[in-house]
């Protein structure tokens, strides 16, 4: 098994990319402490892999708070005594609003989940992998932050924010055994299209679908996941600081 004795954290594990990573990484072997609001969802998670004779650890976690990150790493501390992956995953849409139309609220809550908790998760989990002599920090960025319009104003910030900051991790402790990459899907099968286009702009969502129909079929979230895996492994050592699209080829147009 590919992550044999490793512990990983992974947020936004309740549904879409998250579940498929969080029970992938438990049935290649890991520990996994599998962190969302949906305590329910969780629970069944955990039940599935207990099942499997795996392990998933299910904690309740809102990475809008500080202090429920820093409770987080604690507990994994408490029952694994380590963290060697990271899996910052969770993330919010925008309704597609362009800025004339985007308010503060909005902007303010896209950019606490979708680049303040992975800065503030990030930063908690570096101090432990410091000490044990290293680790590997996968943070899901989105073709939204490769491309100007795939979403809107706030979103595409976060993301480009959120790829600038695995670029800075990747090399500002690449000597010290850690390693940082970032998943870019495209178009995937989950539900943070249905959580953050309640209110969808009509300009916004013209603009950033006008070359949907390039690609040919939706990604599914087992697709993310084997990607996470590679990079989670030994088998992608020499990769770090990557943005890597999984997109089908929607930014290849």
């Amino acid at each position: 098994m590919r992550l044999e004795g490793k512990v990983a954290i992974i947020t936004g594990a309740s549904s879409g990319m998250g579940r498929e990573i969080a029970r992938l990484f438990a049935k290649e072997g890991a520990k996994v402490v599998a962190l969302a609001r949906r305590t329910e969802r969780l629970e069944e998670l955990s039940k599935e892999a207990k099942d499997e004779g795996n392990v998933i650890y299910p904690f309740t976690c809102d990475v809008g708070k500080e202090e429920d990150i820093n409770a987080a790493v604690k507990e994994t501390l408490k029952e694994f005594g380590k963290i060697d992956i990271l899996i910052n995953n969770a993330g919010i849409m925008d309704d597609m609003k362009p800025l004339t139309e985007l308010d503060n609220d909005l902007w303010e809550r896209v950019m606490s989940i979708n680049l303040t908790a992975v800065m503030k998760f990030s930063r908690e989990v570096l101090k432990i992998m410091l000490e044990n002599g290293g680790g590997n920090i996968i943070n899901t960025a989105s073709v939204g932050g490769l491309m100007g319009c795939r979403a809107g104003a706030a979103y595409t910030a976060s993301k480009h924010a959120v790829v600038g900051l695995t670029k800075n991790i990747a090399q500002m402790y690449d000597d010290q055994n850690i390693r940082c990459n970032a998943i870019c899907p495209g178009g995937i099968n989950t539900e943070i299209a249905e959580k953050g286009m309640a209110n969808v702009s009509e300009l916004g969502l013209k603009k950033a679908t006008a070359g949907a129909a390039t690609s040919y079929r939706v990604g599914e979230p087992i697709e993310v996941a084997y990607t996470a895996l590679f990079l989670a492994s030994d088998e992608a050592s020499y990769i770090n600081g990557v943005a890597l699209p999984v997109d089908g080829g929607f930014i290849a147009y």
